[in-house]
């Protein structure tokens, strides 16, 4: 077996360890590598090595729940629509359990936009939900164009009012997430 193997090997068991620790959240960004090598029974050093920074710390932890979550959320919305699926995901992160990663997500997000290169894996998992909801849409009868444009619209629309829930709780009405669910893209013909 190949170093590189058994690195990768390693990342991987270390990264389930986090998963495992910090459960459904994220360490909060002010904790210190070293503490989360201390809850994780670790060194800061092997977190170091792996991730490279707690910024990369969480980004990995964010990109293997968003896998996880979106995994669940295919497969529960795989008979249903893409509004069911709208619904759901809007469901699944507005528990209040899943604050922790909303705000993590937003910081990383923003953290990325800055370093783009230093978060190519975090860039590239996002448009995971935009691929499922797209794939939804042409199985309602769009085209493969049409559905992607209404399937990035639905996911913009979703994180705006993710990120307007974390700065202002309770400020996103339902009538937001109705206006969500009641998109619907062009057609050039009659569904399929």
């Amino acid at each position: 077996m190949s170093s590189t193997a058994r690195s990768g090997d390693a990342r991987e068991r270390l990264l389930a360890r986090l998963l495992d620790v910090f459960d459904e959240g994220l360490p909060p960004p002010e904790t210190s590598l070293r503490e989360i090598a201390a809850r994780t029974e670790t060194s800061h050093a092997l977190l170091r090595y792996h991730f490279g920074s707690l910024t990369g710390v969480l980004a990995a932890m964010l990109a293997a729940q968003r896998t996880r979550d979106n995994e669940a959320l295919f497969r529960d919305a795989g008979q249903g629509t893409f509004d069911d699926l709208v619904l759901a995901i809007w469901r699944a992160y507005t528990r209040p359990e899943q604050l922790s990663r909303v705000r993590g997500f937003f910081h990383v997000v923003g953290l990325a936009a800055y370093s783009p290169d230093d978060f190519s894996e975090f860039i590239s998992s996002l448009d995971d939900l935009t691929r499922m909801l797209a794939s939804l849409a042409e199985r309602e009868g769009l085209d493969a164009g049409a559905a992607l444009t209404r399937a990035t619209v639905a996911v913009a629309a979703i994180r705006g009012l993710l990120l307007q829930e974390v700065l202002t709780p309770g400020a996103c009405s339902k009538d937001a997430v109705a206006l969500i669910l009641g998109m619907r893209g062009e057609r050039s013909g009659p569904r399929a």
